[in-house]
């Protein structure tokens, strides 16, 4: 039996991989066709944007036909309608879908036209503007306002007249029409995050123009979800305060099931092209409107959740070592979020403000998954006061030393810091995972087999040599609460040990081998003088 499941797992890896070639194979096809007319950034939002036009297109177009063919017509086709006809459910669509799509606006319809549309770029426009506002004054407007703000059909980057642009934007609709992406739900992989996690390696040079934002990859996102949600079949809701184009939001939907996340996904992302991402991300992967709510603000200072907290389960990979306000802001050191640990994160540093913020809206059942900086584990000053109210009221369940050069754009060695307000013990575990990846390339990756190491030490929370140490919040206040692995878990000393008394040995022989050959040499020498 567990050889037949053994085979299946290798089947289903091939079958991803030949998915995820398939995918990488399309999209660096369209990238090579506008190579050195459109920037490699602006390039991802085209991408992503029309990726999404065509998913929504294709998900009500399936949603409408299935109702219909349910109920006896077998030829029934949404695309084929008239406008006029499809207005009669308009209200519907919106009720139910969050949005609504006419015939001819849909995607496959205006890529059979594309190439013969003298005004492509304002048909386009016309109909991104169509999409958004056929949410204004439903449920869904919030949701809707301004996804296509980052696809500008009009702009010089696509060509410096009306018809270059719109033969780049023909090129890419037919490009992101090949695109073997099936039916979403059914995709073995996650083709949206796995198409953003490629165009964020194809230009991670390009890095530093998005505002220091770093995709976090699907097995640091898988890892960081596992460690949140062990020992839980089903939560109220999930929160991310940093939430980019929402990978960790959607892992777990993945994990745990999108149904038994029962109040949705909640997420906060100060970039707006981010935040235009992630919303659209939720949709890609069949997130109803009403089952989450992304708000694009500055989590440390205006958190737009205030009503929605307490969060069974936090993930979150927020930036490293940012500015924020701190002390500039006298407000915020009476802030509910910062108050109790009597001090604010430092101006040039407000990762403990995230863990913070995460650790005021955990619910008292709930566990906090988090990516630090490995700096913050072991600085002095307002850092190392955070950590003692951490560590006092015993709120650390585990720190995991994570393998260096894991994250696009980075290089740095991360660690994860796991939360939690009801601790069966008075301990922390301490783990050093850093041998757990694979070389891949110039970047370490993270295996099934990792992961899978890794929840289980995080679960047994057992001493392993070398691996992992369950401390006493005792020792790590003796230790000034320094949070860092290499402080708690011994590095094993790979060097080949020597045997003292053998070594002597060999060098007596040598000696003497030595002294042996002096004398041959000095009777040599003799004769030849006679």
């Amino acid at each position: 039996m567990q050889c037949k499941k053994g085979v299946l797992e290798v089947k289903i890896k091939m079958a991803d991989n030949r998915e995820r070639e398939e995918l990488h194979k399309a999209i660096w096809s369209i990238a090579d066709d506008l190579r050195g007319s459109v920037d490699g950034w602006d390039f991802k939002q085209y991408i992503l944007g029309i990726m999404f036009y065509r998913y929504i297109s294709e998900n009500m177009t399936n949603y409408i036909n299935e109702g219909e063919r349910k109920a006896g017509d077998d030829n029934f086709d949404y695309a084929k309608l008239s406008d006029e006809e499809a207005e009669t459910i308009r209200k519907e669509m919106v009720n139910e879908k969050g949005f609504f799509i006419l015939p001819s606006e849909l995607f496959a319809n205006v890529c059979k036209k594309a190439k013969d549309d003298e005004n492509l770029n304002e048909t386009l426009e016309k109909i991104f503007n169509n999409i958004e506002n056929s949410a204004k004054g439903a449920e869904s407007e919030e949701d809707f306002a301004g996804l296509f703000d980052d696809i500008d059909v009009n702009s010089n980057k696509l060509g410096a007249t009306v018809a270059k642009r719109n033969d780049k934007l023909v090129k890419i609709l037919d490009g992101i029409a090949n695109i073997p992406l099936g039916n979403y739900k059914d995709n073995s992989i996650d083709a949206f995050g796995d198409a953003y996690e490629f165009l964020m390696s194809m230009y991670a040079s390009n890095a530093g123009k998005s505002g220091g934002e770093f995709y976090t990859p699907q097995e640091v996102s898988e890892l960081l979800t596992r460690l949140a949600t062990v020992g839980k079949t089903s939560v109220n809701k999930v929160y991310d305060p940093a939430c980019g184009s929402g990978s960790l939001l959607l892992k777990s939907a993945k994990i745990l099931g999108k149904d038994n996340v029962r109040n949705g996904f909640y997420g906060q992302e100060i970039n707006l092209t981010t935040y235009n991402l992630c919303r659209i991300n939720m949709f890609l992967h069949d997130i109803d409107y009403d089952k989450f709510d992304i708000a694009c603000e500055d989590t440390l200072v205006s958190p737009q959740h205030w009503d929605d907290e307490p969060f069974e389960v936090i993930v979150s990979n927020p930036p490293y070592s940012i500015k924020w306000a701190g002390d500039d802001n006298a407000v915020l050191i009476n802030d509910p979020r910062y108050s109790p640990a009597g001090v604010l994160a430092p101006k040039s540093k407000a990762d403990f403000a995230f863990i913070m913020h995460s650790l005021a809206w955990l619910a008292t059942n709930g566990t906090a998954s988090i990516v630090c900086f490995p700096g913050i584990l072991y600085r002095g000053g307002a850092e190392q006061k955070i950590r003692k109210y951490l560590i006092d009221n015993n709120f650390v369940d585990c720190i995991i030393q994570l393998p260096d050069n894991l994250f696009f754009g980075t290089s740095i060695a991360t660690c994860i810091m796991v939360l939690k307000k009801s601790k069966k013990d008075n301990s922390t575990l301490f783990i050093d995972a850093t041998k757990e990846c694979v070389k891949v390339t110039n970047n370490n990756k993270l295996t099934d087999e990792n992961i899978e190491n890794v929840v289980k030490i995080f679960t047994d929370r057992k001493d392993i040599d070398y691996v992992s140490r369950l401390v006493s919040n005792k020792e790590i206040g003796e230790n000034d609460y320094n949070l860092s692995v290499s402080t708690y878990v011994e590095k094993e000393d790979t060097r080949a040990k020597i045997d003292i008394d053998v070594l002597n040995k060999e060098i007596d022989e040598i000696v003497a081998r030595e002294n042996v050959l002096r004398e041959e040499i000095k009777k040599i020498i003799g004769e030849i003088e006679e």
